[in-house]
């Protein structure tokens, strides 16, 4: 029995006590407290026996007196059931005895008293605490803060009177049986609510709240308990189980209309009786805010339709007095026309005022007038303000929408669903800009038409109305009258104007072909000396380009044949990793440090010396004059010094460098194009040692040009005949050695160095491309081994290259129908870089063979990236283990590649696909991968690669 003093948390009580007692004395005193449990103190070291005697004297009177012990029991004024056991070191006086007992009384009276005063305190504390938080969830219900706000700090409250860190609020619709989660705050469940959407409580029938809802009262416990209680399955949609769960339904008279709920995920018993009530009392509260939030709100939209019903009456009193004001806009506009008439001093500035009249009455942003021209053949625009169509050139008549009104004689008003529906009939075909809204009114002359007024709108906001039609129609009555006016004058002025515009035009027109002719002489030698700079230098640094410094190779060279004592040398420089420079800080960044390079190689060189820049980041330095290859290399050096230090680009200090290449000259040089193209592969060979540095080609470099370049054109021969053969390596189970299937691999019979495997032309024939022509010819040969039947599968290798082709999988299955072989027997081995290139592809690719029986292995498990995320989502039928890790079976580095093999087979334990052991070259690597469960192996073991398919089992021992 474990007795703690329920003031201090220590046997304070105890201590006081044994204090008047001997030294060695042991002192234990327990009561019952007002809850009805028990609850006391004991001294340091006081034995358990002696904890259960006082507590046994809670229930009798001491039946004897031991004069080593002291025990006695008594019930106080208040009730209170008080039992006293000491054990004493020596037997004490009868009267030091009944002293010690008397104070004893005394001390334990006045320790009761200052207790039932402090849980006083305590509880009147805990009143007004609850006051204070519903007199703040009043306030917040009469705040104009909005619902999730005022609900946000409804929870901060009730978190201040109890647990509630994961507290939710619903509100119940008894009569569509459906409900709202108004407030969602939890630690654990990502739910997110959505105060507006009813959810039917159908939707939810294993939900914990609806069974809360229908049961109508307080639920408090375990979740899984009070499932369990009221018969409701487990449904991790409804998220994650609590540890204690508190719900007290809210009601309004007899209806249950909502609840609030509390829970803790990671402490039980966390609510009692105590929070039961306390949150009972507040959710009634918190209905009561609800309440009158929603009654705020039906008084804000009572107030919002009143204001609107206002609005509207203002509305028709301003459409009246709008409607008299047009009608005064217009009778002005009617008199400012016929005024414009005899006023305009031209039919431009004619036009253009009846444009501003007619905007001030309608919307005009895109207006123009269209005239039949005199022939009655052709339309002309003499006036077009448009957003869209900027100009409108003069055009034969066609069956457009002004031809249309033209031919008509009347207005047309048109949406662009008419527009669509006319041109549906054939009547017209739109031209231009296709407009929102169109309306065209035709203009006569002695009741002919002569033109069309038109406005249009290319806005949905903007539309004219048969009110707009009326108007413009009665405006352009007037506009007619006023253009012929206008138009008659204007040719009687252009009459008399005609015969001084013909004599000043002419002498404008000599004096001007004069001007023009010395004009076109000085343009045209400027137009010379600029194409002539631009030809030969780069735009963006100025220096020199390829065309320039290829000539002034060749008159190096055309010197150096004349003169075997002068020589020279090219020397081919790139910038180190520019592309991050464009990549980060952007391409306007990369062209200054383009041009600070250009520089800097200008100020390093000699004054003689020629700097280039052939294209992106290549720059050449021609140097002439030198007497060997040190001063090529000196130069070089210098040059590499003076790109070597920092610069300021985009505001971030840079430290480029460069990878140079050196040619010099040699008489075998024909053009500066052979020299170009060695200095380039010497600068190549400086970048794969490491940038920063140069190099200079060498006899060397040459020779491996030459080979790669013999190699290529015997690789092209090679494809066109039958030099490739396809080698089969069986693969067996590690069990009894059975061959179960052969992995394809790629053989060239080269006519002069024998058999070759692919680590010998594979490079050469990815930087030439030929290498997918020979992948078909391997798969074509698999096909056609695959057509002569027999038992057991075939492999091939799929690169990356192949399962970027979007149509690799119909081309692989067409040369499966065409060889008449049966696809299940057909395997395709896959890397994990050609599975996450492009994911959606790869994963429609495997899914279309795999419809067809051709299954995939992932081949080189375990040197990529090798996780369940992605491997999980692609049909793979098997993981080939790679070599690098059998081999590791054996020797220093067991521990790491047994880790690795056995994470590796669990993995495909995992998806339920099985492993194949590569590589496997001695029994010892072979007896490890069935200890640690890979079923199938391959390798030198089991066999090399042959011509033939391998049929027998091997003849291997088998240990087991």
């Amino acid at each position: 029995m474990r007795i703690v003093d329920a003031r201090s948390g220590r046997d304070a009580l105890a201590d006081t006590l044994q204090e008047a007692l001997p030294a060695g004395s042991e002192v234990a005193v327990l009561w019952r407290d007002g809850y009805g449990g028990v609850a006391g103190s004991a001294s340091p070291g006081a034995s358990s026996s002696l904890a259960h005697r006082a507590e046994s004297l809670l229930t009798r009177d001491p039946l004897t007196q031991h004069s080593q012990r002291i025990e006695a029991s008594w019930t106080t004024s208040e009730g209170v059931r008080v039992g006293l056991a000491a054990q004493l070191p020596a037997a004490l006086s009868s009267e030091t005895r009944e002293m010690w007992l008397a104070l004893a009384r005394i001390v334990i009276g006045a320790h009761l008293v200052a207790l039932r005063t402090l849980a006083r305190a305590e509880s009147l504390e805990k009143s007004e605490r609850l006051q204070q938080a519903l007199f703040e969830i009043a306030d917040l219900a009469g705040s104009d803060l909005e619902l999730a706000d005022m609900l946000r700090r409804i929870h901060t409250v009730v978190a201040g009177l109890m647990y509630a860190a994961n507290l939710y609020i619903v509100l119940y619709d008894d009569v569509r049986d459906s409900m709202r989660f108004l407030y969602f705050a939890d630690q654990r469940d990502t739910y997110v609510a959505e105060p507006e959407r009813d959810i039917p409580v159908d939707e939810m029938p294993n939900s914990v709240t609806v069974a809360l809802l229908r049961h109508g009262e307080p639920l408090q416990g375990p979740s899984a308990a009070i499932r369990e209680r009221l018969g409701v399955a487990r449904d991790i949609r409804h998220g994650p189980d609590s540890e204690d769960w508190l719900g007290v339904p809210m009601r309004r008279d007899d209806r249950i209309c909502g609840a609030i709920v509390v829970q803790s995920y990671d402490r039980p018993d966390v609510y009692g009786e105590e929070e039961r009530a306390l949150l009972a009392f507040v959710a009634q509260h918190i209905l009561t805010a609800l309440d009158r939030f929603h009654a705020r709100e039906e008084l804000e939209r009572r107030v919002e339709e009143r204001t609107q019903a206002l609005q509207l009456s203002n509305r028709d009193l301003q459409a009246e007095i709008i409607e008299r004001q047009r009608a005064e806009r217009l009778q002005r506009a009617l008199f400012r026309i016929a005024e414009l008439s005899i006023t305009s001093e031209t039919l431009e500035r004619f036009y253009t005022q009846v444009h501003d009249v007619v905007s001030d009455l309608l919307y005009a942003r895109n207006f123009y007038i269209a005239l039949l021209t005199d022939d009655g053949e052709r339309l002309e625009f003499p006036y077009s303000i448009d957003e869209r169509d900027a100009v409108r050139e003069t055009r034969k008549l066609t069956s457009g929408l002004t031809e249309y009104v033209i031919a008509r004689g009347r207005p047309l008003l048109a949406d662009r669903k008419r527009i669509a529906a006319l041109e549906t009939q054939g009547v017209l075909r739109s031209r231009g800009s296709l407009a929102h809204c169109w309306l065209g009114v035709p203009l006569f002359r002695n009741e002919a038409v002569v033109g069309v007024i038109t406005v249009q709108s290319y806005s949905p906001a903007i539309n004219f109305s048969v009110r707009d039609q009326e108007l413009l129609t009665f405006v352009a009555h007037h506009i007619s009258i006023g253009l012929a006016r206008k138009q008659s004058q204007d040719r009687l002025v252009a009459a008399h104007a005609e015969l001084e515009q013909r004599v000043e035009s002419r002498t404008r027109e000599l004096a001007q072909a004069n001007a023009e002719l010395l004009s076109q002489i000085g343009e045209r030698l400027r137009v010379e000396q600029q194409l002539t700079h631009q030809a030969t230098h780069d735009a963006l640094t100025g220096l020199p380009n390829r065309s320039q410094l290829l000539d002034r190779l060749s008159h190096a060279i055309a010197r150096a044949q004349g003169d075997s004592q002068r020589t020279f040398a090219v020397l081919f420089l790139d910038l180190d990793r520019f592309k991050l420079v464009n990549d980060s800080v952007g391409h306007s960044a990369g062209d200054e440090l383009l041009i600070e390079t250009g520089r800097r190689i200008v100020d390093a060189v000699r004054t003689d010396d020629t700097v280039a820049r052939l294209g992106g980041d290549e720059y050449a330095i021609l140097i002439e004059d030198i007497d060997g290859p040190q001063v090529a290399e000196e130069l070089a050096q210098r040059v590499l010094r003076a790109l070597g230090e920092p610069c300021w680009i985009a505001g971030r200090e840079v430290f480029p460098s460069a990878s140079l290449g050196i040619a010099l000259w040699h008489p075998r040089y024909r053009t500066g194009a052979e020299l170009l193209r060695d200095a380039d592969a010497a600068m190549y060979r400086a970048k794969s040692a490491g940038r920063d540095r140069c190099a200079v080609f060498d006899e060397a470099m040459r020779e491996e040009a030459v080979r790669i370049l013999d190699l290529e054109a015997d690789l092209r021969r090679a494809i066109n005949g039958d030099g490739f053969v396809a080698f089969y390596q069986p693969i067996v189970r590690l069990d009894d050695q059975r061959v179960i299937g052969h992995e394809a691999l790629l053989r060239w019979r080269h006519e002069r160095r024998g058999l070759l495997t692919p680590s010998e032309f594979i490079g050469v024939g990815e930087d030439s491309g030929l290498i997918e022509e020979v992948d078909w010819i391997l798969y074509r040969q698999v096909m056609d081994e695959l057509a002569r039947g027999g038992e057991g599968y075939i492999s091939v290798n799929v690169s990356p290259r192949h399962f970027r082709s979007s149509d690799f999988a119909d081309r692989l299955l067409r040369m499966i129908d065409q060889a008449g072989a049966d696809p299940h027997r057909l395997r395709i081995e896959i890397t994990e870089v050609a599975l996450l290139d492009d994911v959606p592809r790869a994963l429609r690719m495997l899914r279309t063979l795999r419809s067809h029986g051709v299954l995939a292995q992932l081949d080189d498990f375990g040197t990529g990236f090798s996780a369940l995320s992605y491997l999980h989502r692609f049909p793979i039928e098997c993981l080939k283990i790679d070599q690098s890790f059998v081999s590791g079976l054996v020797g220093d580095t067991q521990p790491e590649s047994v880790a690795v093999v056995r994470a590796i087979q669990a993995l495909a334990g995992t998806l339920g696909i099985h492993t194949i052991g590569e590589g496997v070259e001695n029994e010892a690597q072979r007896a490890t991968l069935r200890e640690l469960g890979c079923t199938y192996g391959q390798g030198y073991l089991f066999g090399y690669p042959a011509e033939r398919l391998r049929v027998a089992p091997l003849k291997v021992a088998v240990t087991s």
